[in-house]
């Protein structure tokens, strides 16, 4: 991740000249962070080098003090004083207090006592526990179904910033809602909650997938995304064609077993009269041979 550095510098002298003053933009809270103030004295040489959060004095170098830096309580600011100098003070552990302007004074010696600053400004930045969240989708989506799902972030200060996309591309703005971010505790962190409302058309499935992606960031210091991908549910239109094509299949064989049980009654009833003739007939010569 790049870093980011803002620098504003005001000049009063031309011989004594501020070169550059180097503050982060964001940084992560717990970290150390290293505050720059790097300056030309030209001729002259140099009396004291001065910084101050938000117009209040923490650290103070003199080079002709033994030893040279001087420390200023001040609520957010801890200096670790053994790797700081002239150009460099070093903040360890900063919180969300540690927030603020920095400013850079250089002065030179008498009798002139010519003096530049520099400032910038730096925001702590406390990142989510957990990366964004997806929730409420489905497996599978029909063209004309809605897809109503919500995309939640971590607790973090500032707000993560929510961002939808469909199959990599910005989801349509019209598709988005947007909900009030809630504060919590102490540190009064947020939660953002990003929805994404819209009804399945053809367009959405790209060779048959719909991805939905939810972008989180915080500046230059977190990107994190989810994703879930869904795909079209043409099961439901394959099932009905089997149904089909068994019910059409359970009527040609009713029609054959009707064909096929026909033929067999009409055997059947052909031997019976077959057997009733011979019968008759054997009766009819035993009663002949009798009366002879």
């Amino acid at each position: 991740m790049a870093n980011h550095f803002s620098c504003i510098i005001t000049e009063f002298s031309s011989a004594l000249r501020m070169l550059e003053v180097r503050v982060p933009n964001y940084t992560v809270k717990d970290n150390t962070v290293k505050l720059e103030c790097h300056y030309d004295m030209e001729d002259e040489k140099l009396y004291s080098i001065k910084w101050y959060k938000d117009g209040h004095e923490f650290y103070r170098y003199l080079p002709r003090d033994h030893p040279p830096a001087t420390l200023f309580q001040q609520n957010g600011i801890t200096v670790d004083l053994h790797n700081s100098s002239d150009s460099l003070v070093v903040l360890q552990s900063v919180n969300l207090s540690s927030s603020g302007r920095y400013r850079c004074e250089v002065s030179g010696e008498a009798p002139s006592f010519n003096t530049v600053d520099g400032y910038g400004d730096m925001i702590v930045v406390v990142l989510p526990e957990t990366d964004p969240r997806i929730t409420g989708g489905r497996a599978r989506y029909q063209i004309n179904d809605r897809v109503n799902v919500n995309c939640t972030s971590g607790r973090s200060k500032p707000a993560v910033k929510l961002t939808w996309f469909i199959n990599g591309q910005h989801a349509n703005p019209e598709y988005v809602k947007q909900y009030r971010t809630a504060k919590t505790g102490r540190e009064g962190l947020e939660q953002t909650i990003l929805g994404l409302r819209f009804r399945v058309r053809q367009e959405h499935f790209k060779h048959g997938d719909m991805k939905l992606k939810c972008l989180g960031v915080i500046e230059s210091v977190y990107w994190k995304s989810n994703e879930e991908s869904v795909i079209g549910d043409r099961q439901k239109a394959s099932t009905l064609e089997v149904k089909k094509q068994v019910a059409a299949t359970s009527t040609s064989n009713t029609r054959a077993d009707r064909v096929h049980a026909n033929s067999s009654e009409s055997l059947k009833l052909s031997h019976q009269m077959l057997v009733s003739l011979v019968v008759c007939f054997i009766i009819a010569m035993h009663q002949s041979f009798i009366q002879r």
